[in-house]
């Protein structure tokens, strides 16, 4: 997807956030960047193939200690 050269990341990459952004809407909280990754404002991700990654610390939001 991505035409910048060097190529940006890919949507698989480790580093895939380095990638150019597309489109943002602050106010909906989300972007698109040219590799095809929509990012959220809570550091959530939506891969190109339908995978979720969840935001950074959402996996122990939630638990009582």
């Amino acid at each position: 997807m991505c035409q910048h050269q060097p190529p940006c990341p890919s949507a698989g990459a480790a580093g895939r956030e380095a990638a150019r952004l597309v489109a943002y809407h602050p106010e909906q909280g989300w972007g698109l960047l040219c590799n095809g990754v929509v990012f959220f404002d809570d550091t959530g991700e939506l891969l190109p193939d339908g995978r979720s990654v969840i935001p950074a610390g959402a996996a122990c939001a939630g638990r009582a200690r």
